[in-house]
């Protein structure tokens, strides 16, 4: 007899999601108004101002962009790390072949759009943003296809979860190696001990939630200070979490339902407002044919569904993983353009990538109108396919 899939707390998970996205898509256009109104320049000034606290030992003292894009943010990569970490013990990667797949399709995913961006800027000023194009937004691809609602199956959302966790991982890794000009060894050792105390602790079988969650904000600390971007401290307190694969509830799903609403009504939108104040000069679309800007949007529109779809498709002729449940090839070629949504970690990267502001303001505008496009596009695409296979169905 197979084993039953309990999708009830995803479905939950998404339910939130589906408002939350509306009001992020909302965030975003009011976010951009704002940068290009007269409030332009408080707004910035706004995002610029630093608080918190400092002293010889603690350096906790940062602007409000930081503190949410690298604080609030890491609640946010704790939220997915713990959906990820109930679907490989008791859901749709709960398997060895579906939970490899994503990690195919991420890889995919990677390297064409990398190879894209190196074809359209070899020997150009430009080169040294070849990692831009390379990461999908979790934030916003989840919350487009949060928008489908009913019209995909739930297993192909927890897909798209799990190829963004994947991606972030290897962007994050990317920006750890070729991007960071500095990776303190001392506070990558202390965070790693961390992270093994909290093993220990699930090993052990400690239940309350206070005893990872304290910890966990020493680790978010140490990781901060390493060099790597913060948020990855947010999945891997997830992974310390204790679950079960049974009805009763677990720690983790104790934890995942008290931050699904803060997150998606009250972080991701403060989010959006924050990264999307693009200003949107008279030279930003003539430089849309620049080899930069057209580098990261073939590889977000064109490499990012190829390499997603062909490296899926390898991976299941060769046997080596399935399709989600109630999917088919049209579904994962539609999820391979939303994860063409590169927002967050592209713009990170685009920022760590060069030092000229015209570059950087260059790289921004291209993200966003490649990661809009595939939206769009993406979303489109479900939708129909899922009205061509409701008419078979008649």
């Amino acid at each position: 007899m197979s084993k039953l899939i309990n999708l009830k707390p995803f479905k939950e998970f998404l339910a939130s999601g589906q408002i939350g996205g509306i009001l992020l898509l909302c965030c975003i256009i009011i976010s951009l108004l704002i940068a290009n109104s007269n409030w332009g320049a408080g707004f910035e000034s706004f995002l610029n101002f630093e608080w918190g606290y400092q002293s010889n030992l603690v350096q906790l003292r940062y602007s409000n962009l930081l503190w949410i894009n690298d604080g609030l943010m890491t609640i946010f990569f704790l939220l997915v790390g713990l959906e990820i970490k109930r679907e490989l013990i008791e859901g749709e990667l709960s398997t060895f072949k579906k939970a490899a797949m994503p990690v195919f399709a991420a890889v995919g995913g990677m390297l064409f759009p990398a190879f894209l961006f190196f074809c359209f800027n070899f020997d150009q000023p430009s080169s040294a943003g070849w990692g831009i194009p390379m990461a999908t937004d979790i934030a916003f691809a989840l919350a487009v296809i949060s928008l489908l609602g009913k019209r995909v199956p739930a297993s192909l959302k927890i897909f798209l979860a799990a190829l963004a966790i994947v991606d972030d991982l290897g962007a994050i890794l990317v920006i750890a190696v070729f991007y960071t000009k500095n990776i303190h060894l001392d506070y990558l050792a202390y965070a790693g001990m961390v992270f093994l105390f909290l093993m220990i602790l699930n090993y052990s079988g400690v239940k309350k939630l206070i005893f990872y969650v304290l910890p966990g904000i020493l680790l978010w600390y140490l990781v901060h200070h390493s060099g790597i971007h913060a948020t990855i401290a947010g999945v891997f307190l997830a992974f310390t979490i204790p679950t079960n694969p049974v009805k009763e509830t677990s720690p983790l799903e104790k934890l995942e339902h008290l931050l699904l609403k803060p997150v998606n009504f009250l972080i991701m939108p403060l989010f959006a407002l924050a990264n999307t104040n693009i200003s949107l000069n008279d030279g930003l679309l003539e430089n849309l044919s620049s080899p930069l800007s057209l580098g990261i949007m073939a590889g977000l529109l064109i490499g990012k569904p190829l390499g997603v779809f062909l490296f899926s498709w390898i991976s299941v002729k060769l046997d080596w993983c399935t399709l989600p449940s109630q999917s088919n090839w049209k579904h994962l070629f539609g999820l391979g353009i939303l994860a063409g949504i590169g927002f967050t970690m592209s713009i990170f990267i685009a920022l760590l990538s060069f030092d000229k502001p015209a570059f950087q303001t260059e790289a921004k505008f291209a993200v966003l109108v490649a990661s809009l496009m595939a939206g769009l596009i993406g979303y489109q695409f479900l939708k129909v396919i899922n009205k061509k296979n409701k008419g078979l169905n008649l």
